[in-house]
C-alpha cells in the first residue's frame, strides 16, 4: 500500500511505556512551538508542567524522536560523517516558478499506541505536497520511495534537504544526481533554510494529528490520506492568494 514503509502500520515501540509515549507526545508538541530547546531546556519545561524527570530521560527520548538540540530549529535527520554533504545553493535565490525548487524533511508523528515518523516531499513556488510516506525507522528508504514517487509527477531543478544521513546517503543522493537535479543542502541548524516543509509540520500536527489522536499506522495513514488529499486541493493558503497548492501548482498561477 503505498504511502507507509514495511511494517509502519503495526508499528509499537515495545520499550516504551504509556509515560514515556505520552512525554513524547508533549515533547513534541513543545518543539514545535520553541525549536531552539534543547534536552536541557525541555526538561526545565516539563518539569514546569509537574513532571518529576531528569535531563538524561529527556535526552534519551529525544534521541529516538531523531531530535537534535540544534538552533534554530529541530532537526529530525542525524548527519552521517561518512557521507558527503552538498553545498546550499539557494542564498538569494528568488522562487518564481514550480518545480524549480522541491525539498523534503522528516517529522516524528506520536499516536496513541506508539508512533511512526513521516517524510513529505513539497514544491516551494505552491506549497503541493508532491509526496509522503511512513515509516518505522528512519532510514533513507523510505525517504528514497517518497521521493521516487514525487518524480512520477515531475522533476525539480533543485532539491534541498537538510544535511541527515537519510538525504546524503548514496541511495537519495544517486537518484537526484541520476536526473541532473542540483542538489542542495542547509547548513548546520538552520531550519529556516526549509521554512515551507517546517510550516507544513506545524499545519499538518495541529489541524490533523493532534487532534485527531490516531490509535496505530493504519488509522494514521488514511487519516493522512484524507487530510494531504485536504491540504492540496482544498485549504486555500494566504500566501497563495487563498487557492490551494494544487490550483498553484497545476495551473502556474502567478500569486506571489
Amino acid at each position: 500500500m503505498a504511502g507507509i514503509s514495511r511494517s509502519g502500520f503495526y508499528y509499537k515501540p515495545a520499550a516504551e511505556s504509556d509515560e514515556n509515549l505520552a512525554l513524547m507526545r508533549l515533547i513534541d508538541e513543545q518543539y514545535l512551538r520553541q525549536p531552539d530547546y534543547g534536552s536541557p531546556r525541555m526538561t526545565d519545561w516539563l518539569k514546569t508542567q509537574g513532571h518529576q524527570i531528569n535531563h538524561k530521560r529527556v535526552e534519551r527520548l529525544m534521541q529516538l524522536m531523531g531530535l537534535q538540540a540544534i538552533t534554530p530549529g529541530p532537526h529530525t535527520s542525524v548527519p552521517n560523517p561518512e557521507h558527503p554533504v552538498f553545498p546550499y545553493l539557494l542564498k538569494g535565490v528568488a522562487i518564481e516558478r514550480k518545480n524549480q525548487v522541491w525539498s523534503a524533511d522528516i517529522t516524528y508523528i506520536p499516536m496513541q499506541r506508539g508512533f511512526l515518523y513521516l517524510v513529505a516531499v513539497i514544491d516551494w513556488w505552491s506549497r503541493f505536497v508532491l509526496a509522503w510516506e511512513l515509516s518505522n525507522s528512519m532510514d533513507s528508504s523510505f525517504c528514497v520511495d517518497a521521493l521516487s514517487k514525487a518524480l512520477r509527477i515531475s522533476t525539480p531543478e533543485m532539491f534541498n534537504t537538510d544535511q541527515g544521513a537519510q538525504f546524503t546517503s548514496r541511495e537519495f543522493t544517486g537518484v537526484l544526481q541520476s536526473k541532473g537535479i542540483a542538489i542542495s543542502m542547509d547548513g548546520k541548524g538552520r531550519a529556516i533554510d526549509n521554512v515551507f516543509i517546517e510550516r507544513l509540520w506545524w499545519t499538518v500536527k495541529y489541524e490533523d494529528v493532534y487532534p485527531k489522536a490516531y490509535s496505530d499506522g493504519i488509522e494514521l495513514y488514511h487519516g493522512l490520506t484524507r487530510y494531504f488529499r485536504y491540504y492540496n486541493e482544498e485549504r486555500g493558503h494566504s500566501s497563495l492568494d487563498k487557492r490551494t497548492p494544487a490550483a498553484v501548482y497545476r495551473g502556474n498561477l502567478n500569486v506571489h
